[in-house]
């Protein structure tokens, strides 16, 4: 994060440069760091594994109910209160309350001791859920409801077929990439071998990745960080909240349905962070890479980071006092 500020500030032409290198909206470096980084955990879930999960239909239930109801009207109702005169960053902060994490919900669940078969198979329901509705929840929030609650100056439409294209560059390539080579690579080498070679292999990726496409996505913003602090806080404000109530909402919800921890930690983790990757590739696509939105999009991670890491503390905590 420091190093993508230090960049951009001291360098403020690499944006350009690095806007230079796109083909129509699609930021070449964005894809190929976002595509790399998803690949890894999305060759991990074993997908036969799905119908398992829908056995435990009241945690499951919970866990789709928080996702995909509650998370997206509570970042909207957010975003209203916070950002109602700033309807850039009000987009850009619904963008994010749609994008479910799928990537570092994993690094969140291990390090909070949940349930590590768990959360890989939530991150294989929710990937196919946001391939398959995060272009509808887009439309729904930002072109209809906006308009139903008389916003009136919220007159930003948002085109699906944009919004569709940038979810199947970004999240359907990976996905499908690591549903496929799992299938044929298991099938010709066999289990063991793809386990204990191929996984280990291609598992660094993803941090690789994730170190490059932070600090290329901060070196978009750099200059504007440093120049727009308040605008940094009116930002962070409602994300901090967001991510606490999502926490303590998802763990004691989970806890009065007497969900074990380890599938708790699983499902609040997976609820409480968002993929703010996929909402930083669709404020791009849509809006540009200076657009305000894009910039709301990479301060996501820069608010998330130490207060999941708190979250965590605050988890292990919780075990013991109620586990």
């Amino acid at each position: 994060m420091f190093l993508g500020i230090g960049l951009g500030y001291f360098f403020p032409n690499i944006s350009d440069i690095t806007n230079s290198l796109s083909v129509g909206t699609t930021n070449i470096p964005l894809a190929i760091g976002l595509i790399i980084m998803m690949y890894p955990p999305l060759a991990k879930v074993d997908y036969s594994l799905l119908p398992k999960v829908f056995q435990d239909k009241k945690a499951i239930g919970i866990s789709l109910l928080l996702n995909w109801v509650i998370g997206p009207v509570l970042m909207f109702l957010l975003a209203i209160i916070f950002l109602r005169n700033e309807p850039d960053y009000m987009i850009g902060l619904i963008l994010i309350g749609l994008a479910t994490c799928i990537a570092m919900v994993l690094v969140w669940n291990d390090l909070a001791k949940g349930n590590r078969e768990y959360g890989a198979l939530l991150v294989a329901l929710n990937s196919i859920f946001q391939v398959l509705s995060y272009s509808f929840m887009v439309w729904l929030f930002i072109n209809v409801l906006p308009e139903k609650l008389g916003l009136a100056n919220f007159n930003v439409t948002v085109s699906m077929k944009d919004v569709t294209e940038s979810v199947l560059i970004y999240l359907g390539i990976p996905f499908l990439a690591g549903f496929l080579s799992r299938y044929f690579l298991i099938k010709s080498k066999g289990l063991e071998w793809y386990n204990s070679k191929f996984i280990p292999k291609i598992s660094p990726w993803t941090l690789y990745a994730l170190l490059f496409t932070i600090i290329l996505m901060f070196s978009l913003k750099g200059d504007k960080i440093l120049e727009l602090p308040l605008d940094v806080l009116k930002v962070a404000a409602p994300l901090i909240v967001y991510f606490v109530l999502m926490f303590f909402v998802s763990f004691f919800m989970n806890k009065s349905f007497n969900v074990p921890y380890d599938k708790n930690a699983s499902i609040a983790f997976t609820a409480t962070g968002n993929n703010f990757e996929l909402a930083i590739a669709v404020a791009i696509s849509v809006f540009g890479i200076h657009s305000p939105q894009a910039f709301v999009g990479v301060i996501g991670p820069l608010v998330e980071v130490p207060v999941l890491i708190l979250l965590i503390r605050i988890s292990l905590w919780l075990k013991k006092k109620y586990y």
